[in-house]
């Protein structure tokens, strides 16, 4: 078995990291949304790699990450275009992927045979470094085993990827907590594939229009090809089966309490994903506390979902939320991780809004 170091990204592990990427290996390293599996973009057999390691889809395509946005130009076909470049003044560095037109330089393998691909810009330093050192483009799907939850700290990396990679870089918590926010760019007007930190009202702000893929909430059909990473019916999966309810957080928890009682009565190993201020509405059962609102639950999701793991669960029941600005891309995370099971609560007057036990 291979063995994985651990390391720092300080000047010795980064030129440690940047080496195996140029001699075609592959390396876990930071971002500022999840931590990421990378090897030489311009290299199909490291990035064949990438794939063997994750036990991913070879039709799933990848993200390639660049240091600097001058970089952008010489990985697509054509010109960007105004409305990209606008896009990149506006969100680079930082938790955005466009889609454009690719160019041949780009291995095959990374867009499983799409014709475009998608760039980003991080804006985690260990990550520009890395890239910077190597000297060329970086795939990096999300360090996770294909359909687990995004590893947010170097530990879920380890947990999924110890003896299948060489090296982790450990850069401490990711900052954002989802992946990028996936935009395609070869329209009239940006579509939204993956959802993320970069809202769709904000890209409406930079461009002037802007619309949000169907498939962002719901599984792909039959035959449908991805055309972003994420886009699989059931991703960032536990291994529990997960539903989520979603509506006034009275009636929610109440009917959270009815289903986890009776998971229980039923000796099954039940959890509860909610917000830190709707605690009380659960008297004595095990909740994991999921932030205090959207963007507590966009860091949160993917580390709770985790630990949901390491406590055996067998089954979830999570609050939901509304599916805008960063609320979005939670639910849609949410929701892939559910296959979808996604029930709305109606409000009930009458209801005390509590499951006190």
């Amino acid at each position: 078995m291979m063995k994985t170091q651990v390391l720092s990204p300080t000047g010795e592990a980064l030129r440690r990291a940047a080496e195996l990427i140029r001699s075609g290996s592959v390396v876990a390293f930071p971002t500022e949304t999840v931590y990421g599996l990378g090897a030489n973009a311009l290299d199909d057999a490291a990035v064949d790699r990438i794939f063997e390691a994750k036990g991913r889809p070879g039709d799933n395509p990848l993200i390639v990450h660049i240091a600097e946005k001058e970089e952008l130009a010489s990985l697509v076909r054509g010109e960007p275009g105004p409305m990209a470049e606008r896009m990149a003044d506006a969100f680079w560095p930082g938790p955005l992927t466009m889609i454009l037109p690719c160019s041949p330089r780009i291995a095959p393998s990374v867009t499983a045979g799409l014709g475009t691909v998608g760039v980003r810009l991080p804006s985690h330093p260990a990550a520009r470094d890395l890239i910077r050192l190597s000297g060329v483009p970086i795939a990096a799907p999300s360090a996770n085993r294909s359909g687990r939850p995004s590893p947010t700290l170097a530990e879920h990396v380890a947990e999924d990827m110890d003896g299948r990679i060489p090296l982790i870089l450990d850069g401490g918590p990711c900052r954002v907590g989802l992946e990028s926010t996936v935009v395609d760019m070869t329209g009239e007007i940006p579509r939204i594939l993956r959802p993320g930190a970069v809202t769709p009202e904000q890209i409406r702000s930079v461009c002037g229009a802007g619309e949000v893929d169907p498939a962002v909430m719901r599984p792909l059909s039959e035959g449908e090809r991805p055309r972003s990473p994420g886009m699989k019916y059931r991703h960032y999966a536990p291994r529990a089966s997960l539903t989520i309810f979603t509506g006034s957080p009275g009636p929610v928890a109440e009917r959270i309490c009815r289903e986890y009682d009776a998971a229980v009565a039923r000796s099954r190993r039940a959890l509860i994903l909610a917000l830190t201020g709707h605690l009380p509405l659960y008297g004595d059962r095990e909740v994991l506390t999921m932030g205090p609102d959207e963007k507590g639950m966009a860091e949160a999701v993917f580390a709770r979902l985790r630990e949901a793991d390491a406590l055996n669960a067998e089954v979830l029941f999570s609050e939901g939320t509304e599916e805008t600005g960063i609320g979005l891309a939670v639910m849609n995370r949410l929701g892939r991780a559910a296959a979808f099971r996604i029930e709305r609560v109606p409000d009930r007057p009458e209801g005390t809004g509590t499951c006190g036990r």
